[in-house]
């Protein structure tokens, strides 16, 4: 029997990726600012032994400077399945993020609300700005 049934999660590879890119930060402090008593906890998230409890997601996303509404969609489907995250996707929409919303804000200043298509020039230079960022 597995020890580690999480451990191919998204959930748990996205964690791990998080702590190595906030160097300024230990696994202790994360585990403090996420409202978890046991530092280890936040160990066993990225090992894949636990689960993270949906109720948990806003503090361990604030925790690792990430996006609540990405970290949502990732314990939803550790907990429930893909199939389960492609469900409510189809009937709920997708979420955007803080950022997404913003991006959304400039074009539509920039446009005066227009709609106006993205334009194939517009999109290479905004997935070579991207990629830099």
């Amino acid at each position: 029997m597995t020890t580690t049934p999480y451990a191919s999660s998204q959930l748990a590879q996205f964690i791990d990726r998080r702590i190595e890119e906030l160097h300024h930060k230990t696994q202790a402090d994360i585990a403090r600012e996420a409202g978890f008593r046991n530092a280890n906890f936040i160990t066993m998230l990225k090992m894949g032994n636990a689960k993270l409890a949906l109720d948990r997601v806003p503090a361990l996303a604030k925790a690792l400077e990430a996006d609540p509404a990405f970290v949502m969609r990732l314990a939803v489907e550790q907990s429930f399945g893909p199939e389960m995250l492609k469900l409510l996707s189809e009937l709920l929409g997708d979420t955007m993020t803080e950022n997404e919303k913003e991006w959304i804000k400039i074009i539509r200043d920039s446009s005066p609300n227009t709609d106006p298509a993205p334009a194939r020039t517009i999109r290479r230079v905004l997935k070579l700005f991207l990629q830099e960022t």
